[in-house]
């Protein structure tokens, strides 16, 4: 698509530094993780440091979600049986849904797109270990925030959005085209600027991106979330405005093997799995931290 005016732009960009910033602690998470060098025992540290965050991880791991054979404690028990970067992706997650809105002017079901979101993920994280080529938990943690922009859109541009949400479920276009005509870009625009404020890695934004897009089978990741999200769709996990499916561009087909499709990869999958998928997402969704 064409590049945007100074003045959309500049209104993207205002949309998104009034989204919320993660806590304190999960900012601080992410930016040590970008140092290679960093010890989990600093991480740790800086988690348990925040009692809120500490008591919603923990409440997390568990519950009936994970399933794990014995009651975890602290932080570094979870990072004993799970490891630290699941344990971190679960910090970005709660940091995530904690900063949804509850209600916006744009009547954009966020109960919904959640559910979406989460088996978005899910999915995009059991796909990544059929390929390799990317971190499975980095996978999820961009199938979580791959529709994001549609918050800020919901948020910040409520006219605009709703129009959009209007003509999608009217059956006049996709929501990816109408957020084009009515806003002048889309959600996979401003959402990419959100993870750069943020400062996730360079290929998590890419995939965000692209997710609507053939250059999403440059990446394994892009790959997985741009599959988790038709898989999603087509099963109807949710709803996040638009229930239209996309073909698999042969870029990201070709990640998975010859002559797949939706339904092959579905196949593959499992129904078990998704069901458990479905469920764990229902369970997740419920715990806003609240």
């Amino acid at each position: 698509m064409n590049e945007l005016s100074a003045d959309l732009n500049k209104k993207l960009g205002e949309a998104v530094e009034r989204m919320p910033a993660f806590p304190k602690s999960v900012q601080k998470v992410l930016e040590l993780t970008r140092d290679l060098n960093c010890s989990p025992k600093v991480l740790v540290q800086v988690i348990e440091n925040d009692p809120v965050m500490t008591m919603k991880i923990l409440r997390v791991l568990n519950s009936a979600y994970y399933s794990l054979p014995s009651k975890i404690t602290s932080i570094n028990h979870s990072v004993v049986f799970l490891g630290l970067n699941t344990v971190k992706n679960i910090a970005l997650s709660i940091a995530a849904i904690g900063i949804l809105p509850k209600q916006n002017a744009a009547d954009f079901d966020v109960n919904q797109y959640l559910l979406h979101s989460l088996t978005t993920a899910a999915i995009a994280k059991h796909l990544c270990g059929k390929v390799g080529g990317a971190d499975p938990m980095d996978c999820y943690v961009a199938g979580l925030l791959h529709d994001f922009g549609k918050v800020v859109f919901a948020q910040f541009m409520p006219e605009q959005f709703k129009i959009s949400l209007e003509k999608c479920q009217e059956g006049e276009m996709s929501l990816f085209t109408a957020e084009q005509d009515a806003i002048g870009t889309d959600h996979t625009v401003v959402g990419s600027m959100l993870a750069e404020k943020w400062q996730f890695p360079q290929p998590l934004i890419d995939s965000i991106r692209n997710h609507h897009s053939e250059k999403a089978g440059e990446t394994a990741m892009g790959a997985c979330v741009y599959t988790a999200n038709q898989i999603s769709k087509k099963l109807e996990f949710g709803f996040a405005g638009d229930a239209r499916l996309e073909s698999l561009p042969p870029a990201v087909a070709k990640h998975f093997g010859v002559n797949i499709n939706l339904d092959t990869l579905i196949s593959s999958i499992g129904e078990a799995e998704l069901s458990k998928i479905l469920e764990q997402a229902r369970q997740f969704s419920q715990m806003d931290g609240s």
